[in-house]
């Protein structure tokens, strides 16, 4: 690590290494540009080195006062420089609004096999990485969470608790008696569609969850920023969950959230897409990229609507089953309450979508009129000469003196011209070419 770095503080430190990195990625910006689609420039890496180098000898402490002391925009690039090892203690730690923000814009499809346990300890939910059956023989969980589970996985699972655990890849079906039901031996069993929302993609991911002997299976093909702020939620904050039940509602009350928080996104996107639009003149590119913002965020808008009406269907079943407690009923009509108020919501921002799509594409039907406009003044001013010439190309000898006149040509030649420029000047008076 160079000198002058050495002499600062860690956060000075990074400051430096990122407005380095910033440049060095500016530099390499016009060589991305000229390379062409099918060409890749690598991105400079050499401060990203020393950035993880600094922070592995930094106690998370100062990790966690640097990442809240630095801008939003930088925060997730020193996220991504901490040793994976590290993150979830640095995130316990760090404040709610920036552990919320990271864990929703750092996500990666993470499908590898994981399954966890989480059991109630002094109020806080503790979390016990579990690899073989002989690790839950000493627990008694609340939660037992599996990421990407293999068949076998599963399997002794299932086994060890006595419940029938789905394969996470074939939950598809949109009938509410394959999404939501009660097995024989009473596992209460729904499929609830998740949302995910980086600035990379957005999709739903289905999740099975099950309920069974007062303990939560939850089942899923990826790790997912609501069940991660979840688990640190529980684990941070003393009596924040007390059963399997109240990490479901949990979930579901998670997902809500997470969904206001992606409405909130469109709602500004849609904004600058509205200054953009009622503001200046849209050229034919400019509405190009327009109309493909405003198709992004409305595939964004449907899937948040298809998420709370899942989320509703299933908190729905959970009340009517009389699953559910006095304290956790009432958390689940709040939790209807929420979606109803996103119904709205969503509702108002399809309207605002469908109006910036026509006044869009309206921009794009004006400059097309004014191109057959051009053409339709060009062809009713070219009819005078055209008259013209047809008369004067006829074969009647002796008829016109000027075809045997000197300056007949260019008499011919001189009111053609003026025949169009009639037509122009008569047109612009009127103010049909403005």
């Amino acid at each position: 690590m160079s000198e002058d770095i050495k002499k600062l503080d860690d956060l000075d430190n990074v400051r430096v290494l990122l407005a380095r990195h910033k440049q060095a990625c500016e530099a390499v910006a016009p060589e991305n540009e000229t390379a062409g689609e099918d060409a890749t420039v690598e991105q400079p890496t050499e401060h990203l080195g020393e950035l993880r180098t600094l922070l592995e000898r930094t106690p998370l402490g100062e990790i966690a006062r640097i990442i809240e002391a630095i801008d939003p925009d930088d925060r997730l690039l020193v996220w991504r420089e901490v040793r994976e090892e590290r993150g979830e203690s640095l995130l316990e730690i760090l404040s709610d609004e920036v552990r919320q923000d990271l864990i929703g814009d750092s996500h990666h499809r993470n499908e590898k096999t994981a399954v966890s346990a989480f059991e109630l300890r002094n109020g806080r939910l503790s979390q016990i990485v579990v690899n073989t059956p002989t690790d839950l023989k000493s627990l008694k969980p609340i939660w037992v969470d599996l990421v990407a589970p293999t068949p076998e996985i599963r399997a002794w699972v299932g086994r060890f608790f006595d419940v029938q655990l789905p394969n996470p890849s074939s939950l598809t079906d949109l009938e509410a008696s394959a999404r939501f039901y009660i097995e024989d031996n009473g596992e209460v069993h729904l499929h609830s569609d998740f949302l995910l929302d980086t600035k990379e993609e957005s999709r739903n991911v289905a999740v099975a969850l099950i309920l069974h002997r007062d303990i939560l299976f939850t089942v899923r093909t990826e790790e997912l920023p609501v069940f991660r702020l979840q688990r640190l939620r529980a684990r941070t904050q003393p009596g924040y969950v007390t059963d399997g039940k109240d990490v479901l509602l949990d979930l579901y009350a998670a997902d809500a959230e997470y969904s206001a928080d992606a409405l909130e996104d469109v709602y500004a996107a849609l904004e600058e897409v509205s200054r953009h639009v009622l503001g200046t003149e849209v050229t034919d590119a400019e509405a190009a990229r327009i109309l493909a913002d405003i198709a992004r965020e409305e595939d964004l808008n449907g899937r948040i609507r298809r998420n709370v009406h899942d989320t509703r269907r299933a908190v729905s079943f959970l009340t009517r089953g009389k699953f559910l407690n006095p304290v956790q009923m009432e958390d689940a009509r709040q939790i209807l309450r929420d979606i109803e108020s996103l119904d709205g919501h969503t509702s108002f921002l399809f309207n605002k979508i469908n109006f910036l799509m026509d006044a869009t594409v309206g921009f794009v039907n004006i400059n097309q009129n004014k191109i057959i406009k051009i053409f339709s003044v060009a062809s009713v001013a070219m009819l005078p000469p055209t008259l013209i010439a047809s008369v004067y190309g006829m074969n009647f000898q002796g008829w016109f003196p000027e075809i045997h006149w000197d300056y007949g040509y260019p008499f011919a030649l001189g009111l053609m011209l003026i025949s169009v420029v009639l037509p122009f000047w008569f047109f612009n008076k009127k103010g049909w070419l403005r």
